[in-house]
């Protein structure tokens, strides 16, 4: 019993794992519905609301956190900071001491 429970837990984890690995997007780079690819301050607009668009999503298809007709690193480091932006990832109130 217990080696079937260890071996379903262990497939369990591996299908959870490798259904998660990141695959290449095939898009990046071609241009978008307006002719363009999406760049490095589209991708600071884009993860500066990212909560809004993700609540959208839920709703309307159509609705996408992530531009996947994009420039690539660039964006990706704009959608990066404009996240960190939004939600304050600096790490600032974890060396306040509390009272």
């Amino acid at each position: 019993m217990k080696k079937s429970l260890l071996l379903l837990f262990v497939l369990f984890t591996v299908f959870l794992m490798t259904g998660c690995a990141p695959t290449p997007n095939e898009l990046a780079g071609t241009p978008g519905d307006l002719g363009v690819a999406a760049g490095f301050w589209k991708g600071l607009w884009h993860g500066f609301i990212s909560l809004f668009t993700f609540i959208i999503s839920l709703f309307n298809d159509r609705v996408t956190i992530y531009e996947a007709h994009n420039t690539g690193a660039l964006y990706n480091l704009g959608f990066l900071l404009g996240v960190v932006a939004f939600y304050g990832g600096s790490g600032g109130g974890a060396g306040r001491k509390k009272k």
